[in-house]
């Protein structure tokens, strides 16, 4: 998901290339704007930290772009790909290295995991918005 402070700030296309240049095929995707609600969904993890309310606020602030992408290995290359949530510790060149904020608004989420990915998918696309 490319998070609102990129949407924003106009980086969605350059962020898409770089994903799209690392190998990933795209299978679905939507701009959208999340609810309070949805954006507690998908951030139900983080119920009982201090920074939820802070999160739930700041996804809802603005615009995101929600996708699924494939690729073999694609949970561990994404994760490489985007780089640390906190950019002044993200490897040079890596999407948060260059288009993120601060470690809150850290420009885009990627799934930790293939199971988290399936769920979080869920929560944006139905089977027949899939290619």
């Amino acid at each position: 998901m490319i998070k609102p402070d990129a949407v924003t700030n106009g980086h969605t296309g350059k962020i898409l290339d770089q994903i799209l240049n690392a190998g990933f095929t795209i299978k679905a995707m939507k701009y959208t704007r999340l609810s309070k609600e949805h954006a507690e969904m998908f951030y139900a993890i983080h119920k009982e930290r201090p920074f939820f309310n802070d999160l739930v606020n700041f996804m809802t602030s603005g615009s995101i772009v929600a996708a699924i992408l494939q690729k073999e290995n694609a949970v561990n290359d994404f994760r490489e790909l985007i780089g640390n949530t906190d950019p002044k510790k993200a490897a040079p060149g890596t999407i948060r290295n260059k288009f993120a904020q601060s470690i809150d608004a850290n420009a885009i989420h990627g799934s930790d995991s293939d199971e988290n990915a399936e769920i979080e998918g869920n929560i944006f696309f139905s089977k027949f918005e899939r290619f």
